[in-house]
């Protein structure tokens, strides 16, 4: 039995932390796997916010929300922006600050996407994971799977984990889960704000 897949281990790290009836936060909506993932996990009186920059990746989104709905799936209620998770905390209403349970990053771009020179990048980025962590609530988490294999996807890498590295220990925990032996491979930089 090998290790479990980055994807995986976001997911575990938050389903620890995030309860029903929570607010959580899809930063890059893609295909909506997360954002399912995380309406699935905080339940019908939680609610879920998704950014991505791609109608596309929206539509895609939507239409996996709602075949589980079909299926009989409770899920929380999902706002779909079509906006950069550089705005969230503009996004969402002020009484939200403070009371997010967990944000979700998945960098890169979007899965079988024609375009790929659309892609996350560190100036919007590393504003996003700021706001994320004003938005988090006490004890609450980020997780930031990082691409570091493709065309810009090693500054962003190096970028978003140097902001990890520079937190102050009284503000957050971060946590690194990676395979040394394979520099290229995806990865996971986590982050529990205290």
């Amino acid at each position: 039995m090998g290790f479990v897949s980055v994807l995986n281990f976001a997911q575990q790290l938050i389903q620890k932390r995030l309860q029903p009836g929570e607010i959580a936060i899809d930063a890059t909506v893609g295909t909506g796997a997360d954002t399912l993932f995380l309406a699935r996990t905080v339940g019908v009186r939680g609610r879920v916010y998704g950014f991505d920059i791609q109608q596309a990746a929206l539509d895609q989104a939507l239409a996996r929300l709602e075949r589980e709905r079909q299926s009989g799936a409770k899920l929380a209620s999902a706002e779909l922006l079509l906006r950069s998770h550089a705005e969230m905390e503009a996004a969402l209403p002020a009484e939200h600050r403070g009371c997010v349970g967990a944000a979700m990053f998945n960098l890169g771009y979007l899965p079988g996407a024609e375009d790929l020179s659309v892609m996350t990048t560190p100036t919007s980025t590393l504003p996003a994971l700021e706001a994320a962590l004003t938005l988090l609530r006490p004890k609450g988490i980020l997780t930031t799977v990082l691409y570091p294999g493709h065309d810009g996807g090693g500054a962003e890498a190096q970028a978003v984990e140097h902001w990890a590295a520079a937190l102050p220990g009284a503000e957050a925990r971060v946590i690194l889960y990676r395979q040394p032996q394979r520099p290229e491979a995806p990865y996971l930089v986590a982050v529990e704000k205290a």
